[in-house]
């Protein structure tokens, strides 16, 4: 069913795409900008030329938001890992080396692909690539993610997430020592300005921060849980780069010619969740335990047997 919303701009300065995806959290900026290349967008009546376009308070925004079309993605029997399921949201348990979604160079075997295949009937908020996707985990980033099964909850959690309500833990082996053992790093991130594939620490990047706690020494590295309070893209990896602490086995934001890695990809592990239920409103509290490619490369550094 196609929905118009009309809008009044309610700040001067902000940017168009930037404001609408405030007022309605159901919307991803990137499902906004592709409203407003496809003219269903109009500023004080008139199609809106940019996403980038600065508002000035007062001014009326109305936009057309057209059914999603049907998916074209083809399910994969690709085993899941289910932490917690009903009828509407699952909890995933998503192993490292499995994609999100379908972006360049990764048009199948996603994690996507996998949850069309466990359970058709998705949320259509993200579009027809990300059908259900709440948020997102790296590539190379194991652990827990929420998947919406239809669009009443895709809301409701994207709001909880949008208002910092989400409790999100991570375990992450590091570079180094860290001193001081915990601390809260808050640092700006945008696209780095000249490696467009890459995020960094810039200045008037979007608001970032991120608390960290020591949990032992391990081989002249640090393992560290690690909260992020909001959620950048590669937020994690970036600001303890950033500190000089990259992540142990980071092939991106790691420190080079730091030596081999004792594990074939990043140590990072999305280890806990907290939220409320999309529909009850029960605190929920999931954990997934760390798997063993992350357990053997602890003990191996640690000398100790598994």
């Amino acid at each position: 069913m196609t929905e118009t919303h009309r809008l009044v701009a309610d700040r001067d300065g902000e940017r168009l795409d930037v404001f609408i995806a405030r007022l309605l959290s159901q919307l991803t900026r990137s499902r906004v900008r592709r409203l407003i290349v496809g003219g269903l967008v109009t500023l004080e009546g008139r199609p809106a030329a940019k996403a980038g376009v600065k508002l000035e308070a007062g001014q009326r925004i109305e936009l057309t938001v057209p059914p999603p079309e049907p998916t074209e993605l083809e399910p994969e029997a690709i085993p899941l890992r289910i932490v917690y399921e009903d009828d509407d949201l699952l909890v995933v348990d998503k192993p490292a080396g499995l994609a999100v979604h379908p972006s360049p160079g990764h048009s199948r075997h996603t994690l996507v692909h996998a949850i069309l295949a466990y359970c058709p009937q998705l949320s259509s908020i993200g579009g027809e690539e990300r059908p259900g996707i709440v948020h997102r985990l790296d590539k190379d980033t194991s652990g827990l993610i929420i998947v919406a099964k239809h669009d009443d909850a895709h809301r409701s959690l994207a709001r909880q997430l949008k208002e910092r309500q989400v409790e999100k833990r991570y375990l992450a082996l590091v570079e180094g020592l860290v001193e001081p053992p915990e601390g809260v790093i808050e640092a700006p991130i945008a696209r780095h300005p000249r490696r467009r594939q890459r995020m960094a620490v810039v200045a008037g990047g979007r608001e970032a921060r991120t608390h960290y706690k020591l949990l032992r020494e391990v081989d002249g590295r640090s393992l560290l849980e690690v909260r992020p309070e909001t959620g950048r893209t590669h937020q994690i990896r970036v600001h303890l780069a950033a500190i000089d602490h990259p992540v142990t086995g980071d092939r991106v934001y790691g420190r080079r010619g730091a030596g081999r890695s004792p594990l074939p990809r990043h140590f990072l592990h999305a280890q806990g969740l907290v939220f409320r239920h999309p529909r009850t409103g029960e605190r929920l509290e999931l954990e997934a335990p760390l798997p063993e490619d992350l357990t053997r490369a602890l003990a191996a550094l640690e000398g100790t047997p598994e």
